[in-house]
């Protein structure tokens, strides 16, 4: 399909130079390069965690966060830490 683009005078010289350092076409530079561009935007999207939460009263009452030997100590309690 043809179509027309607008881009910089400067960007098509490097890509008519890499082209022809490459033996191939600037058709096929600027196929490859939206290929890429498209992949990349689809493995960019939004990363979405998933809910691992489970049921619980919240924190534990004898916790308090502002100490973390505290939080460390209750974690590893009974367990050699």
């Amino acid at each position: 399909m043809k179509t027309t683009i607008d881009i910089a005078d400067a960007l098509l010289a490097e890509a008519k130079a890499v082209a022809v350092e490459q033996g191939t076409t600037v058709r096929s530079l600027m196929e490859e390069g939206l290929r890429l561009a498209i992949a990349h935007r689809r493995e960019s999207e939004a990363f979405r965690l998933r809910d691992a939460s489970f049921k619980g009263d919240g924190l534990h009452p004898d916790i308090s966060l502002e100490r973390w030997d505290e939080i460390r100590g209750f974690i590893y309690a009974g367990r050699g830490g």
